[in-house]
């Protein structure tokens, strides 16, 4: 095993539940578990999964000029969002590239929560503290377990395990107590939360999820599937540095009085991307047979030329067949259109197919 790997505060857990690990964003991660990626994606789907997502990053946004700093790091009204309420949003570059989507909730008058991804998190944090210093304002990255419990009981579970979800709807948030931080998100499509608590409240509760026999634990297979069915983005695969917002399909979540201000770290670039049309699109994509198409694979049209590429690509247990995203010329991006990619020298037929591939099922009301 690397020893340059972080390790998760939980990994003797993960070890007890016969785990197998790889590594994931410079983590030690449990990739499995003895059910396996089908039942341990179907289970969630049905019932309720655990999920350890403690290589994630909590982030700390305090100060009397919070909302402002967050506007400019990020496409955001941060003033806007009301206490408790969360929102997406990225961290752009200056030419509009992605360098990471983040979640922001909002915790009170001068206090935010921001939640990044693994293998970003330094670099977010670094990228921040630069334009923290043209605000009054304090970042502090927190050190927390990270824990996700996503499906249909997931609130019944919690309520039983007594924690109490109160009026949290999807994409809100609050402090249960002193060191936690909770909202109801996540990344499976599913209804859902992700907790944040100390390690030793963490160990309590992870014991009391795992005597509900609708909870067992979910490895990296199974989140990167139900993701990918659910049509949401993986920073590094289906969105990068080389990617915008708008190519991404992610204009939703900038809201347009942002695009026109124009305030934030990327606005010029973004505008002019929007202004001309974005060359590319991402499309989901769907595989005739049974055959996965996976991540990386070039894709062509019916006279063989060159037609974009898959960034994401498995089998999708819940839909029954292979499931794909990726980036097309917008002039082959209209569902239904016909592709091809060559799998190991066989060619592969897909069509686009629109997003998700499974219904989301969050509790908005």
């Amino acid at each position: 095993m690397p020893g340059d790997l972080k390790h998760l505060p939980l990994e003797d857990s993960h070890v007890v539940a016969s785990a197998r690990f790889g590594a994931f964003a410079g983590w030690h991660m449990p990739i499995t578990y003895p059910a396996g990626v089908m039942k341990e994606h179907l289970h969630t789907r049905e019932r309720a999964g655990l999920f350890d997502i403690s290589h994630m990053k909590l982030i700390e946004v305090d100060g009397l000029q919070a909302a402002a700093f967050l506007d400019r790091a990020c496409p955001l009204d941060a003033g806007a969002l009301a206490a408790g309420q969360s929102k997406y949003t990225f961290l752009l570059a200056e030419d509009a590239g992605i360098l990471d989507d983040l979640i922001v909730t909002r915790l009170g008058d001068t206090r935010f929560m921001v939640v990044a991804n693994a293998g970003n998190a330094d670099a977010d944090i670094a990228h921040l503290g630069t334009i923290a210093k043209d605000f009054d304002v304090a970042v502090k990255p927190l050190d927390r377990v990270f824990l996700a419990l996503q499906g249909p009981d997931a609130w019944a579970v919690l309520s039983r395990a007594g924690i109490e979800t109160g009026a949290l709807t999807f994409m809100t948030g609050m402090e249960p107590k002193p060191g936690w931080f909770m909202t109801r998100s996540g990344y499976t499509g599913e209804d859902g939360f992700e907790i944040g608590l100390p390690a030793a409240d963490a160990r309590e509760l992870v014991k009391k999820l795992l005597e509900d026999d609708r909870v067992m634990w979910i490895g990296l297979a199974a989140r990167d599937s139900l993701r990918l069915e659910a049509g949401l983005c993986l920073h590094g695969q289906d969105i990068t540095p080389e990617t915008d917002p708008a190519s991404a399909g992610l204009m939703w979540a900038i809201p347009k009085p942002v695009r026109a201000a124009g305030g934030f770290v990327g606005a010029g670039a973004l505008a002019d991307i929007v202004a001309r049309g974005p060359s590319n699109k991402r499309v989901g994509l769907k595989a005739d047979g049974r055959l996965p198409v996976r991540g990386g694979t070039a894709l062509t049209d019916e006279a063989g030329n060159p037609a974009g590429r898959i960034t994401s690509g498995g089998f999708g247990p819940s839909a029954g067949h292979p499931v794909a995203m990726g980036y097309v010329p917008v002039t082959l991006a209209a569902p239904g259109t016909r592709l091809y990619a060559d799998v190991r020298g066989t060619r592969v037929p897909l069509d686009v197919h629109p997003l998700p591939f499974t219904p989301h099922r969050y509790r908005k009301g």
